[in-house]
């Protein structure tokens, strides 16, 4: 599609929303009923037409699909819809995860010797390895009272 015809770009969006409830429904091969108790258990928030009827994107569709997969093996819908936003957090963190440590990696390679890494806080490296642990308060690490 060309940049003329807005139309290509709709058709490309995982997340436009193209189908309706009872299309939707139909592709997932379930009923219109296990939708709306997805919308219910806020796994999925269809928007709506100007007459008001749920629009189901292409990603939504997908999401409902895995819920489908667990209730399907005798998942309670409330149980499957909160497997499934887990599973969602999860592999975003993940990718978050990756995105730090292929940095990490690249500062390593510009820096091998580690002279400007720096720790959470912000400390370069140097420093860390000339001051103690801190221990309570900010203090020196220390032994609990009452042990020697």
């Amino acid at each position: 599609m060309t940049a003329d015809n807005p139309l290509g770009d709709r058709l490309d969006d995982d997340d436009y929303p193209a189908y309706t409830m009872g299309r939707a429904a139909e592709m997932l091969g379930t009923t219109p009923g296990f939708l709306r108790a997805l919308g219910e258990a806020r796994l999925i928030t269809p928007l709506r037409s100007e007459g008001g009827h749920r629009r189901y994107s292409r990603y939504q569709l997908r999401i409902a699909a895995r819920a489908r997969e667990l209730v399907d093996q005798g998942t309670p819908v409330e149980a499957a819809c909160r497997i499934v936003i887990l599973e969602d957090q999860l592999e975003e963190a993940q990718r978050i995860n990756a995105e730090y440590r292929r940095a990490a990696e690249e500062r390593a390679a510009q820096d091998p010797a580690g002279r400007t890494a720096q720790d959470p806080t912000g400390r370069p490296a140097e420093d860390r390895a000339r001051r103690p642990a801190a221990g309570p308060a900010g203090g020196a690490a220390q032994d609990p009272p009452g042990r020697p």
